[in-house]
């Protein structure tokens, strides 16, 4: 869905995109730790907003693995990201309400 928002995504189709979705899912559970606490310093000092410059470079990751899908730069992977948290916010916020 961000592929059609954004000029510098882009996927081939909707098999792209579930292994785009699948890949995502599998390098924030593999390589996310490892980069979050090799890059603990720089995140503290940030308060936390390096964080999106890891789901970035995760997503560039996610590019070079999936064919089909085309991230034209860091910083298209870095508005990418940002849109990406901010829908998953808006998404468990909305979960969270049905639970109450």
């Amino acid at each position: 869905m961000l592929s059609k928002l954004l000029p510098g995504v882009s996927t081939d189709g909707y098999l792209s995109a579930i292994l785009v979705a699948i890949s995502l899912s599998l390098l924030n559970f593999i390589v996310r730790p490892i980069l979050v606490i090799l890059t603990l310093p720089v995140t503290i000092i940030t308060l936390g907003i390096f964080l999106l410059v890891i789901n970035a470079i995760i997503i560039l990751l996610a590019d070079w693995l999936v064919s089909g899908f085309e991230v034209d730069g860091l910083l298209w992977a870095f508005i990418f990201s940002l849109l990406l948290a901010i829908g998953r916010s808006i998404l468990f916020q909305l979960l969270e309400k049905d639970k109450d």
